[in-house]
């Protein structure tokens, strides 16, 4: 008897760029020629360095661009191919956060019910937490059931200063930062 090769995938091509921004550097990470990856300085559950791939900015023109214009405030909405790479859950919470307008919050029991799980509140925070994308897909406008700010990967500072930037105002006083 002959063993039989398994078929096999080639593995997938990455490649990254780091791009400046208001709110620090930001690393792009395209995976086979797609954004998958929007990581910022001291992000949590941002994965080694050595996983982005090699440096090309190539992949990156469109998401650079439209990343210009939302960060001078001519664009509040992204329209660029992702690939994600999640749990059918993540991915279905993702795909909930890239309904929330811009200017605009959702509490995470509020992206439960949404999603047809009212009592999943808490797994759809943990989702939320590991979305590899922030600022396009907008993680930064989900908040606590009290309107308070209680947690973002890339910082609470930077959701803060997100969440202002796109209300239009310095967000003084508006939103309640826990710790």
């Amino acid at each position: 008897m002959t063993a039989t090769p398994f078929a096999t995938t080639p593995p997938a091509t990455k490649q990254h760029t780091v791009v400046d921004s208001p709110y620090g550097p930001l690393t792009l990470v395209a995976t086979d020629g797609v954004l998958s990856a929007l990581y910022m300085t001291d992000q949590r559950h941002r994965p080694p360095e050595e996983t982005f791939g090699l440096p090309d900015p190539d992949p990156f023109g469109e998401v650079i661009r439209q990343l210009g214009e939302y960060f001078a405030g001519d664009r509040t909405a992204f329209d660029l191919p992702l690939n994600l790479a999640g749990t059918p859950f993540q991915r279905s919470v993702w795909e909930e956060l890239l309904k929330i307008p811009y200017g605009e919050t959702r509490t995470y029991g509020e992206l439960a019910e949404e999603l047809g799980k009212p009592g999943a509140s808490r797994a759809v925070g943990l989702a939320n937490g590991k979305n590899p994308v922030g600022i396009i897909v907008p993680c930064h406008r989900v908040i606590g059931a009290s309107g308070s700010l209680t947690g973002y990967g890339g910082g609470l500072d930077r959701k803060q200063r997100l969440l202002a930037f796109e209300s239009g105002g310095t967000g003084e006083g508006s939103v309640q930062v826990l710790f």
